[in-house]
């Protein structure tokens, strides 16, 4: 860590006079950096991916910054040095939110689910977790979710002996099956993985995304996901769909759209997410 301590110093040109491990990374190591007027988080991972992650996370960030409709925490560096990748960004202080912080959060995100593309996608493919995620450009969005979301985790799945074959819908009847549920979608920019690690509370209540997996779609892409571990606090629920409101198939969204996060999990972390996954295609596909 000497060797990149040093080297990070030199690039910022400002000395690094305090670093130590915290808690902050699932797939990274993480550690809180210090110089005599700022504080940074460093992201390190040395897997042969690492770089092409952090630089999609970079991509994802500055998106999102770009919108200048909810804060994220800004990136100074990504690099690399003897086999380790590493990314280098603010430090954001968080403390527990209350319920007047997840409204503000609802509305930010809603903010951000107002910014607009030409085409369901993004400039370039990512990461979800540690698997990779294609952004191809689409103008249908049941096209795109099918081919470049459901149907790649669907394959890895019977891949891996996790989901047999008879489990997999045929495209068309998956195509049937958006299209009904899904109605008319607009291609608006998501942060892509918004569960609950995923977002912070500064301790001056400001809401900050972190962890982005972004691309244009649908909007509920990212209302399903908070969704899918307990869910947040009632009071961003509201906020959100006090600006952006629910829809009739609101449900069946919801579940179709955890489907995606339901297979990656269990694509990364085994069976134990497989009778999850059976039980939404069993009641959409069979």
């Amino acid at each position: 860590m000497k060797n990149i301590i040093k080297h990070i110093s030199e690039k910022i040109n400002s000395n690094i006079v305090h670093y130590q491990s915290i808690a902050g990374g699932d797939i990274s190591f993480a550690y809180l950096l210090e110089t005599k007027t700022q504080r940074f988080f460093l992201k390190v991972n040395s897997k042969s991916f690492a770089k092409k992650m952090f630089e999609e996370e970079e991509k994802g960030l500055l998106a999102i910054e770009n919108t200048n409709t909810i804060a994220v925490p800004h990136v100074h560096l990504v690099d690399e040095l003897e086999g380790k990748s590493f990314l280098l960004m603010d430090f954001v202080e968080s403390r527990r939110p209350n319920g007047k912080d997840y409204k503000h959060l609802g509305r930010d995100l809603a903010k951000l689910h107002s910014t607009k593309s030409e085409n369901f996608g993004f400039s370039s493919d990512n990461f979800i977790g540690s698997l990779p995620q294609s952004n191809r450009l689409y103008a249908d969005w049941a096209e795109f979710y099918w081919n470049e979301r459901i149907a790649p985790q669907l394959q890895l799945a019977r891949k891996n002996k996790s989901l047999e074959e008879n489990f997999i819908p045929a495209k068309e009847d998956a195509l049937n099956v958006f299209n009904q549920i899904f109605g008319e979608v607009k291609p608006l920019l998501l942060h892509g993985d918004l569960w609950g690690g995923n977002y912070l509370i500064s301790t001056n209540g400001t809401p900050y995304l972190i962890d982005p997996a972004v691309y244009y779609g649908h909007s509920m892409v990212d209302i399903a996901m908070s969704r899918l571990f307990g869910g947040f606090d009632t009071e961003f629920y509201e906020a959100y769909h006090a600006v952006i409101p629910q829809s009739i198939y609101y449900h069946e969204q919801i579940e179709i759209y955890q489907l995606y996060y339901l297979l990656v999990h269990l694509n990364l972390f085994g069976r134990s997410y497989r009778s999850s996954v059976v039980s939404i295609l069993e009641r959409y596909f069979k």
